[in-house]
């Protein structure tokens, strides 16, 4: 005979949603089936409160949800839309998170300088196997941009995570280049203050320029290995840090 009252039955309660969310995921939905797509202007408050028989605060609250969440764009005096979804969205949603992590463990940012060295290594192959001439002309000259940035470390770091974020985009996936674009930003964001840049400014040119011509010369494993070089020797300038506490170079 079945005990209703088994102690080992509690998953089977019945929980209550906030409307909020059941909005959100109605709206979802529309979403997913093409009822709402990209660009369209979203339903007023009113036709939505009258649609799922809801209030105006549950309404909003879900639509406010939505654009954290990147789902819709809202702007002041027009119609909120339907956003164009892409998966740097997914990981420009991490970034808070992801700071935390790095600023909380320095075993994290050992991880992550770990998966960003395996990542670069698989891109750089890929690059040196797919890149057209007009591919290996943008990295060169990301190079003597880079070049024309010395002794300007802000902008000497930003080309660099466009030189990277480049032989990314040159697989064709967009998102391997989402990927590569947020563990670029985790690392060389957060630790940019620390960077120690002076006297390596140059090593890094040319190295870049080695990638630059292995990837020209369609030679895969030439490309890894001048990649494996540089990520190698540039892995020791991140240094974790507690968050306030500045690191003097």
């Amino acid at each position: 005979m079945q005990r209703w009252n088994d102690p080992g039955k509690k998953g089977e309660k019945i929980v209550r949603r906030k409307l909020s969310d059941q909005v959100l995921e109605r709206l979802r939905d529309m979403m997913i089936s093409g009822e709402l797509k990209a660009g369209d202007p979203m339903p007023s408050e009113r036709e939505l409160m009258e649609r799922f028989g809801v209030g105006r605060p549950a309404v909003r609250e879900a639509l406010q949800s939505m654009q954290s969440m990147g789902l819709i764009t809202i702007s002041h005096g027009e119609r909120s839309r339907v956003g164009f979804l892409s998966a740097d969205i997914l990981f420009r949603q991490a970034d808070p998170v992801a700071q935390l992590l790095l600023a909380m463990s320095p075993d994290n940012l050992e991880h992550l300088k770990e998966a960003r060295r395996h990542f670069e290594l698989g891109m750089v192959r890929l690059a040196a196997e797919r890149a057209t001439p007009e591919d290996a002309a943008v990295l060169r000259g990301l190079v003597e941009e880079q070049r024309g940035h010395l002794g300007d470390a802000p902008l000497f770091i930003r080309t660099d995570m466009q030189f990277h974020a480049t032989i990314a985009r040159m697989s064709g996936n967009p998102i391997f280049a989402s990927v590569s674009e947020a563990m670029l930003n985790w690392l060389f964001n957060y630790h940019t203050e620390v960077l120690i840049w002076t006297g390596q400014e140059e090593v890094t040119l040319k190295e870049h320029a080695l990638i630059v011509d292995n990837i020209e010369a369609g030679d895969p494993d030439g490309a890894t290995e001048a990649m494996r070089m540089h990520i190698d020797r540039t892995a020791d300038l991140y240094k974790h840090r507690k968050p306030g506490v500045a690191q003097k170079g």
